[in-house]
């Protein structure tokens, strides 16, 4: 774990598919700035590609799904994903899990109903029953959700690493519970407001790892933060909109929304979104709700903000509000947050 002085903070960043010699670009300029770590998210495509790409053109900075979509595959796939891409990276992989939401889950990537949370403790078991032996030949899996015999599977060479670790990303109690009890770190939810963060999840987390019997070092706390730096306030607040109205449209995190006090704005976002899209309700988020879920403004306002996740994280990602930027707009943010954090 960190010591959590200044000099030893790590920061993340994220990247996503976008062309090889920006994704290159990118990925070059991060690891020179001094990111610890950079994680490629799911939220259509597999996170695997843009890693993959990444790892081929860099040396020490850390890899990681942010997340990987646990019902979106099979545990034995994202298991030898995660094998491949250690074996690529040289040891530098992690594998983020997580749960997602029923419009993606069923919605989109059309999985069967399932129990989310005891659907993600199976595949975690079922990875690392996977990765450890898949080399040496596996017994078999009996899952409520995915069995395999695995009478021919043929033993590959050995993975770089027989534990790769699974950080799991949470947005409400029930999954914090899941990475204290049994993760190898913890991945809180770019939405959580810093309230939520310190005054919610940081005393369910501790109450999980002690019901567990594990001691806070086990477990990495990784937390996504919104952030726009930008001496323009209002101009920061704008750009932030449609990423709250992208998160605020969808159904399953009303509750959440709702004890931030915004249930009524998300239910407008709601009715917006199924009309049309997102960014057609954008101007519906008040400035009230960017702020509270976004560090914007002034850098010295946004590290204030972010200062205070140290109570709480041993590592953290800052990234853009990107929804509906351009990528142009999208750069000069991550510039910003580079010079602000780590550059």
């Amino acid at each position: 774990m960190s010591s959590n002085t200044q000099a030893s903070r790590r920061y993340w960043s994220v990247v996503t598919p976008m062309p090889a010699p920006e994704l290159t670009a990118l990925a070059q300029l991060s690891e020179a700035g001094g990111v610890h770590g950079l994680f490629a998210p799911q939220v259509y495509g597999p996170p695997w590609i843009p890693l993959a790409t990444v790892a081929g053109v860099t040396e020490r900075v850390e890899l990681a799904s942010g997340i990987a979509i646990a019902s979106a595959r099979s545990p034995f796939e994202t298991a030898v994903a995660a094998i491949d891409l250690d074996r690529i990276s040289g040891g530098r992989f992690t594998l983020g899990l997580g749960t997602s939401v029923q419009a993606w889950t069923q919605g989109v990537f059309g999985s069967s109903q399932r129990k989310p949370v005891t659907h993600l403790r199976e595949t975690i078991r079922a990875i690392r029953h996977i990765v450890a032996g898949a080399h040496k030949g596996l017994e078999p899996f009996e899952g409520e959700y995915y069995s395999a015999d695995f009478k021919e599977l043929q033993p590959g060479a050995p993975p770089v690493r027989e534990h790769i670790p699974i950080w799991i990303a949470a947005l409400r109690s029930k999954v914090v519970g899941v990475a204290a009890e049994m993760g190898d770190g913890l991945i809180g939810h770019p939405m959580w407001s810093m309230q939520w963060a310190l005054e919610r999840m940081k005393p369910e987390f501790e109450a999980g790892l002690a019901a567990a019997g594990r001691r806070r070092e086990d477990v990495e706390v990784n937390l996504w933060i919104w952030a726009a730096p930008n001496t323009n306030e209002a101009e920061a607040i704008e750009d932030s909109r449609p990423t709250m109205a992208f998160y605020g449209g969808i159904k399953q995190y009303e509750p959440f929304f709702e004890a931030h006090g915004f249930g009524d704005v998300a239910r407008q976002l709601q009715e917006g979104v199924q009309q049309g899209n997102y960014t057609s309700v954008a101007h519906l988020v008040p400035d009230e709700m960017v702020r509270t879920f976004v560090a914007v403004g002034e850098p010295d306002k946004v590290i204030e903000h972010v200062e205070r996740a140290w109570g709480f994280a041993d590592s953290i990602c800052l990234m853009p509000p990107a929804y509906s930027l351009s990528s142009e707009k999208v750069m000069s943010y991550g510039m910003k947050i580079a010079e602000t954090f780590y550059g």
